[in-house]
């Protein structure tokens, strides 16, 4: 985690020239359109409660976007995009980008995410904010944004996984969603 959170601080740098890259706005957008897909779905994956709360957080994430505080993102920073590099500074680099210029908690509700196929033993809230104060800790970024993110992440990720068929790592996605949507970070 510290490698990420420290790749993080170092790689700021403003937008490019030339065409500009998906904006945090953009993405909370795209991600709002997938999430209230399942509204209309009969069968939805988790409770309406986290599908709404999933979509407010995508909403504030949206309207909390600020090019001067944005920096340009991964998008997909879990650890099957991860290599090791001998020869970097941190020993790891990132593949398959989706980049896109966004606040930096983007990036880091994606290890929030990522559970895998198992669900974790004990309180899932409980983990989810020990992960999230330790995201914070790492980074200096502030917990309320990833955690919004994280439950954006989630859902959203839950929905892809199970149009590709991988439903036990969705049920993990949309459990995580559905202990930490009722929630705040601080309690």
């Amino acid at each position: 985690m510290e490698i990420i959170c420290a790749t993080l601080h170092e790689a700021w740098m403003p937008p490019p020239e030339g065409p500009p890259f998906t904006t945090g706005a953009d993405r909370a957008a795209e991600l709002v359109c997938l999430i209230g897909t399942c509204r209309s779905s009969s069968e939805a994956p988790c409770s309406s409660q986290t599908i709404d709360r999933a979509l407010s957080c995508a909403e504030t994430r949206r309207r909390a976007f600020n090019p001067a505080q944005s920096v340009l993102v991964h998008g997909d920073a879990h650890q099957w995009n991860t290599l090791v590099a001998s020869g970097s500074i941190t020993g790891f680099k990132f593949i398959d980008p989706d980049g896109a210029f966004a606040e930096p908690a983007f990036d880091l509700a994606i290890p929030m995410r990522e559970w895998r196929s198992v669900l974790p033993t004990g309180d899932l809230l409980e983990r989810g904010r020990q992960r999230c104060r330790l995201l914070a800790k790492f980074s200096g970024v502030e917990r309320q944004p990833i955690w919004e993110w994280a439950i954006v992440q989630c859902v959203s990720n839950g929905i892809l996984l199970t149009q590709v068929g991988a439903y036990d790592a969705a049920s993990v996605e949309f459990a995580m969603a559905d202990a930490w949507a009722p929630a705040g970070i601080d309690g």
